[in-house]
């Protein structure tokens, strides 16, 4: 089960890994049942109309000066200008937006179809793509060269099915350049423990580097509530 966020005033970590207004995941709160499908794919089919309010929060939270260019900061400050970057589940392209926008060459992979039109409609540039992070491959599409980082936030990694997660990091760590690295958000509380991201993590060839608890480079502990994992193939 994954919980999503509901209640009168929860917080969102997003962007400097500090407090937003809340950005639920289903308009309505709640619980979403995954067990083993994708969580995302879930939510749309029980409601339609999910993609578009999506698409419209997070455009009104842009209008209103909210800062959420946390990631992008993150990610920028890990590699020299004009790097190639996959953001892998790219939503309507906030973060890849943001990357493009500080000189890196940018592709960014979603499943949905919907948010993947948003981001082509709002942010000219980066190539859009729609596809399955549990079937990516990039090379098939004529994308040839590797990336010098794969960044995966806004809890993706929760919402793919749990039978996928290890295919999922593989494939991201397959489309590494030398030397390249893989950067992984989530919370806490959506069906998917720390420890067991790391272990899976491991598996699918790839040890982590840095573990932190926000964007903003701050340590983790035991009782932290979110997880920015910096991985990097492990031979």
């Amino acid at each position: 089960m994954i919980v999503v966020a509901s209640g009168a005033d929860p917080v969102y970590r997003d962007a400097l890994g500090g407090a937003y207004p809340a950005i639920t995941w289903c308009k309505d709160g709640g619980v979403v049942d995954v067990s083993d499908q994708n969580g995302w794919l879930k939510l749309t089919e029980d409601d339609p109309a999910h993609s578009q309010w999506y698409i419209e929060r997070f455009r009104s939270m842009a209008a209103a000066g909210a800062d959420l260019a946390g990631e992008a900061r993150f990610i920028d400050a890990m590699l020299a200008r004009g790097s190639r970057v996959l953001d892998a589940g790219c939503g309507a392209g906030r973060v890849g937006s943001l990357l493009a926008s500080a000189g890196h060459d940018v592709v960014g992979v979603d499943l949905d179809p919907v948010l993947v039109a948003a981001a082509r409609q709002d942010h000219v540039g980066p190539r859009w793509l729609v596809g399955d992070l549990a079937e990516l491959d990039l090379p098939a599409q004529g994308i040839t060269e590797g990336f010098d980082v794969v960044v995966c936030a806004g809890n993706v990694l929760t919402f793919v099915a749990p039978s996928t997660r290890r295919e999922v990091l593989r494939r991201m760590c397959a489309h590494l350049r030398e030397g390249g690295r893989v950067v992984v958000g989530f919370g806490a509380g959506r069906g998917y423990d720390f420890g067991e991201f790391l272990a899976d993590a491991e598996v699918s060839g790839l040890v982590a580097d840095v573990l932190l608890s926000t964007w903003d480079l701050r340590p983790l502990a035991d009782d932290s509530d979110f997880l920015v994992a910096v991985l990097r193939p492990a031979s």
